[in-house]
């Protein structure tokens, strides 16, 4: 398995904090097996405290580094990062979060063991402050046949645990600009092409998050994205009519009609697992 090369594709952009990303990219370089390449997106400047890791990360023949000098956005820093690797099969990661130490080892053993797997996930435990300190777990279904079905009414995979072929994600028209939601589209246009996903059962990243984080999940921007998503799902014969109206009904309580503060408890509530 050691002889498995692979990617991971990283993006950064100015706003991230110093120290988180440090944590997140070591997590990536102590793994029990260790990628070939990492791909490092800058998207647009960023000051000079996180410039002088990112140097130091540069420095070191492993890291391939794009820069961009105006910030691209979310999916269109993921689209260059894929761009940039070198081979066939890209993990991804988040620029805050802590990869588990097996998780790339647990990962390649699902390639290894059934070549047509197309994209390999897994579950997230979200902490504030501290990894030790766990506020929610967001477990998805493990099964193609679970994960397609679940895909009708939520996202199916946890992005920042994702390791893909290259090709599978290019063949689809790889990463494309979807406010909010350029992963959950991603997944839907590889369903429509009937490629083969998998998740594992186990946590493989420690996800950092906000106090406010939960009760950001809304808003008129938010929502519209959210509904144009369940249309296209609707379009391509992935739900009918009557998932439709109520996957859209429900969103716009949550998004639109709800407080953040009661957002916020709604999400946790029913949106991840209780610790």
């Amino acid at each position: 398995m050691s002889d498995i090369k692979f990617s991971v594709s990283m993006c950064v952009y100015g706003g991230d904090n110093p120290e988180w990303f440090k944590t997140a990219v070591e997590s990536v370089l102590n793994q029990t097996v260790k990628a070939s390449e990492i791909v490092l997106v800058v998207d647009g400047p960023v000051p000079e405290i996180l410039d002088n890791v990112i140097k130091k990360y540069e420095a070191m023949p492993v890291f391939n580094v794009v820069r961009f000098a105006e910030n691209q956005g979310h999916g269109n820093a993921r689209r260059a990062g894929l761009k940039a690797a070198s081979n066939e099969l890209v993990a991804l990661m988040d620029a805050d979060d802590i990869c588990v130490p097996e998780r790339f080892e647990k990962q390649l053993e699902i390639f290894e063991n059934d070549p047509d797997v197309d994209i390999v996930g897994g579950n997230i435990s979200e902490f504030i402050g501290t990894p030790e300190n766990i506020v929610a777990k967001r477990e998805v279904p493990s099964s193609d046949t679970d994960i397609k079905e679940y895909m009708k009414k939520r996202c199916p995979m946890n992005q920042m645990t994702v390791l893909f072929k290259k090709s599978s994600v290019e063949k689809v028209g790889g990463y494309l600009d979807w406010y909010c939601d350029e992963d959950y589209y991603l997944w839907i246009r590889m369903a429509i092409a009937n490629m083969t996903f998998a998740n594992m059962a186990d946590t493989l990243v420690y996800v950092r998050v906000g106090e406010q984080m939960y009760q950001r999940r809304g808003g008129r921007k938010y929502f519209k994205s959210e509904a144009k998503l369940q249309k296209y799902m609707r379009e391509h014969g992935i739900i009918g009519f009557g998932t439709y109206t109520v996957n859209v009904t429900k969103r716009f309580i949550v998004q639109i009609l709800l407080p953040n503060k009661i957002r916020g408890w709604v999400f946790k509530k029913f949106a991840r697992e209780k610790v």
